[in-house]
């Protein structure tokens, strides 16, 4: 499905240094495959310039929340212990595991300040996700207006949410569009906490792994950092109906 170095050199009969060369000069790249999905909403364009405007000018006396959930987290312990790095070796560890269950983390990255608010819950539902609204709601001061970014999962549209809505106006959700979850802030911090603290980790049980998830949260945010925003929205609308990746 794709041509080596050495496959094109010996059907068109050069060496593999020329195809190199000829490779480098048109900074051609047939290993790599980068992967890309165009967004069908037909608000995409209303949709990125209201988040853009959110990150870049937050309006006073609001708080802005990016929201989404990490589900299907699994508490994975190694069948052995792992050993650390030491010279000359790297870390190692079994490739085998006990699977002692799943959690589902809650998440909402204040961006002004770079703060999480996060709850581990069993279950990915309506139920859980109203429970968590009502964590945010006691957190944040009364009298400021809530700003909410989060995607298109049915659960945050479910009636009984819109029903919780609408007896807290100062909520107010602002969805990604279809196909656009880069948009959404606390993805970058589900990134670090998977690297950082659960792709290596050995967990006995979900509430070895919960307590892990609330550490790192913890640590987090005894130094937060605000969250910032650098590109414009119309320079995303034109990367992205040039395919170019939208890079912010």
């Amino acid at each position: 499905t794709h041509w080596t170095g050495r496959a094109l050199a010996q059907a068109v009969g050069i060496s593999l240094r020329s195809v190199q060369r000829i490779w480098d000069a048109h900074r051609l790249q047939p290993h790599r495959v980068r992967s890309f999905k165009r967004s069908n909403d037909p608000a995409f364009a209303e949709k990125v310039e209201d988040i853009v405007g959110l990150y870049m000018d937050p309006p006073r006396h609001a708080v802005v929340l990016s929201l989404d959930e990490k589900s299907q987290i699994q508490a994975l312990e190694r069948t052995r212990p792992s050993r650390p790095v030491t010279p000359g070796r790297p870390e190692t560890q079994t490739h085998d595991d006990i699977r002692h269950g799943t959690t589902t983390l809650f998440a909402a990255l204040a961006v002004l300040e770079g703060t999480v608010i996060g709850r581990c819950m069993q279950r990915h539902r309506h139920e859980e996700f109203l429970r968590f609204l009502n964590t945010i709601e006691a957190a944040v001061p009364a009298g400021k207006l809530i700003h909410v970014i989060l995607d298109n999962y049915g659960t945050h549209k479910h009636p009984k949410v819109r029903a919780w809505l609408a007896r807290h106006p100062r909520w107010i959700f602002h969805f990604t569009p279809t196909s656009a979850s880069w948009m959404n802030a606390v993805e970058g911090f589900f990134s670090a906490l998977t690297r950082r603290r659960l792709k290596r980790g050995s967990f006995s049980g979900i509430v070895d792994l919960q307590a892990a998830i609330n550490c790192y949260i913890a640590e987090h945010n005894d130094r937060p950092k605000p969250f910032v925003w650098t590109k414009p929205a119309a320079a995303i609308l034109n990367a992205v109906n040039g395919n170019a990746a939208p890079s912010v």
